[in-house]
């Protein structure tokens, strides 16, 4: 029998739970589909949320041939030859079916954040000519994983962590419409630690249940959600909720100057198969947000190890992360370049584009130096110590103090 979360995969948008705002009635995805074109696009969201399944839907929907690839298991062989057999479908299809006529075939490609910058340049030809309809999926911000030529040519959609309502539809469904659920007469007698757990994660919803139900009981209560959670305990999953609290933990190790939990998060992560470049990343970040000024070397050190992690991968990968991941939560803490810079930009989004002092000003032209641009300006370097006390801020905000040492 197949696990519930398949058995319960959406066919139709009607069925389709969630993300209202790509697909509710009117809204851009379902009038792209109905239209019957659509243009590559990528699905950023966390996981859980539909973005496989809306592939499906869509493909099917607008009966559109329908490829499949992981960049987890695929490489530019596997999307060559995606690509020449979608050429060739094309071809023996001329009359009723060419690139040109916005009916390509769909490429969906998830996990389309770790492809590298090669696999991703395989790409571009065939989504610029229209050989394909890509569709990639991700859960990681595309700005940051996505080449720039290919994500220029795809629009970015958000999906949403499914809300309450959302998962309590989803629910009902599973009660009401899955055969076998329906033969053991499971009865919800309270959900608050079904949803909790869930987290806006229909497939952790799905998981959840059948786990419930398959050990025997009637009734799904807080006290049999988590009984059975505790007696099952969820291995780390890259692609679940456990991938964010184990990161989680994992900085705030690092952050509160503790090697052995900080080294053992980063075990459990390496052992589940994390993408390097997804810790490394997380260490460039905190080395700027929580070590920065007390240490600056910091920085230097966590961007190498991203550097040589991109470079190198698994398993050799795992050294240079440990080597970092030590070095950072080892180091002395300073967080006040981060303070500093969120209420500088406070200020800004409250006072508006205030004017730059007219002393600051440079004056290239002659109308600028008739207008006053650059006058009274005191060069520090003609000054003892290369420092002259002198107004930098504007005027209506002379006074602001961003930055505060140790603070």
């Amino acid at each position: 029998m197949l696990p519930l979360a398949e058995r319960m995969r959406p066919k139709t948008l009607d069925e389709y739970i969630g993300q209202k705002h790509l697909v509710g009635e009117g809204a851009i995805l379902r009038q792209m589909i109905e239209s019957g074109k659509i243009a590559s696009f990528i699905l950023w969201g966390p996981p859980g949320v539909g973005k496989t399944t809306l592939a499906r839907i869509i493909a099917h929907q607008l009966q559109r041939p329908f490829y499949t690839l992981s960049a987890v298991t695929s490489g530019v062989k596997e999307v060559r030859d995606v690509i020449d057999k979608a050429k060739r479908n094309a071809s023996m299809n001329s009359g009723l079916f060419a690139p040109t006529d916005g009916r390509s075939p769909i490429l969906f490609i998830d996990e389309i954040h770790r492809f590298s910058k090669s696999q991703q340049d395989s790409l571009l030809g065939a989504v610029e000519e229209g050989t394909i309809t890509l569709v990639g999926a991700t859960t990681e911000n595309p700005s940051f994983e996505v080449i720039t030529p290919l994500l220029s040519r795809c629009q970015v959609y958000v999906l949403k962590s499914l809300d309450k309502e959302d998962l309590l539809e989803l629910l009902n469904r599973v009660l009401t419409k899955d055969e076998y659920i329906r033969s053991l007469g499971l009865q919800v007698k309270e959900n608050e630690a079904l949803l909790r757990f869930s987290g806006g994660d229909a497939r952790k919803l799905l998981n959840i249940i059948e786990l419930v139900a398959n050990s025997g009981v009637k009734e799904i209560t807080n006290e049999t959600v988590t009984k059975q959670l505790q007696q099952n305990p969820v291995a780390y999953d890259k692609d679940g909720e456990m991938h964010y609290d184990i990161i989680s933990a994992f900085i705030k190790s690092v952050r509160g100057s503790d090697p052995q939990a900080a080294i053992y998060w980063l075990a459990r992560m390496i052992e589940g198969g994390e993408d390097p470049k997804f810790i490394a990343r997380r260490l460039v970040i905190l080395a700027s947000e929580d070590i920065g000024l007390a240490n600056p070397n910091a920085m230097l050190l966590a961007n190498t190890c991203f550097d040589v992690v991109n470079k190198i991968g698994w398993p050799e990968g795992r050294i240079p992360l440990a080597e970092t991941t030590i070095y950072l939560a080892t180091c002395k803490k300073d967080n006040s370049a981060y303070l500093a810079i969120d209420e500088a930009l406070a200020k800004v989004r409250e006072t508006g584009n205030l004017p730059v002092p007219l002393h600051l000003r440079n004056a290239p032209t002659s109308l600028m130096k008739d207008l006053g641009y650059h006058d009274g300006y005191l060069y520090p370097h003609d000054f003892p110590g290369h420092w002259v006390e002198q107004q930098y801020l504007p005027e209506e905000i002379k006074s602001a103090v961003f930055w505060r040492k140790d603070s």
